[in-house]
């Protein structure tokens, strides 16, 4: 097979959605997972589909390294440190615990990350057959459809649908957001990238989680900020991408929502 010059949204979304069909295959019901170290969940499918992925982007695109989230985390460092300029990140089973449950909310995630910044990314839902996708610059599609502006979005955060991943939350902050919730009603899906797909589509309207990876991040956060959201770490600083350590997240569906959200976290005094 010959290989591309340069990546393309279009055979990226090709190659991820043919190759999460042949590995997942529409997969619903539960399947045996183990605990890795970090106590986070991991099936024989989860490396199949990252060593897939890998097979496809080096034939298709030979020179840009890869770095999954079932390597070593010496493996990652190691990655981020010699990659030079383009790097690919990949989640191949974003919400693996859903995924070994037989619950249908989880999917592959890849972006191509350059100089530390990430410029296109695919999320994939096989469950729904929903790519979404976006270059930097070029805005975020659905199935090849404009992804902003397609819902009505509340203008006050008490109209809101609130994504919090408590666990990872400090307590205080916790506490505050469980007894005294400034939004509407609140979830947690289990899926941080399609978590993010879903802020940018309208479905939910504001998120928090206190503990993210680059992969949960580099392709959902892109697909955010392409269809109109904001995001930031909990001290109001830009997201690194130069790192595989755990990172906190506070984004919403518009900037106006954001600056809300935020403001009354910061009033909470309970950020550390």
């Amino acid at each position: 097979m010959s290989t591309l010059p340069q990546p393309e949204i279009s055979h990226l979304c090709e190659l991820v959605r043919e190759q999460a069909r042949l590995v997942l295959d529409g997969r619903q019901q539960a399947v045996h997972a183990r605990s890795k170290v970090d106590g986070s969940l991991v099936t024989a499918v989860d490396y199949r589909m990252q060593a897939r992925l890998e097979e496809h982007l080096r034939r298709y695109w030979p020179d840009i390294a890869c770095l999954g989230e079932e390597m070593t985390m010496l493996e990652q460092r190691r990655k981020l440190t010699v990659a030079g300029g383009d790097l690919w990140c990949i989640d191949p089973i974003d919400g693996t615990t859903n995924f070994a449950a037989g619950l249908p909310f989880y999917a592959v995630s890849v972006a191509l990350i350059r100089d530390g910044c990430p410029i296109m990314g695919v999320v994939y839902d096989p469950s729904r057959d929903e790519c979404f996708s976006a270059v930097q610059g070029l805005g975020a599609q659905l199935n090849g459809a404009a992804l902003a502006g397609i819902a009505p979005l509340p203008e006050q955060l008490s109209a809101c649908i609130g994504v919090v991943d408590f666990k990872r939350l400090n307590e205080p902050l916790g506490r505050y957001l469980a007894l005294q919730p400034p939004f509407r009603s609140q979830r947690n899906f289990g899926a941080c990238a399609l978590e993010w797909c879903w802020l940018a589509a309208g479905r939910i309207h504001l998120y928090l989680h206190g503990g993210m990876r680059l992969w949960d991040l580099a392709a959902g956060e892109l697909i955010l900020r392409e269809a109109g959201g904001i995001c930031s770490n909990l001290h109001g600083e830009a997201l690194t991408h130069a790192s595989v350590d755990p990172q906190a997240v506070v984004a919403a569906a518009t900037p106006a929502l954001f600056d809300q959200w935020y403001r009354c976290l910061r009033a909470a005094d309970r950020i550390s």
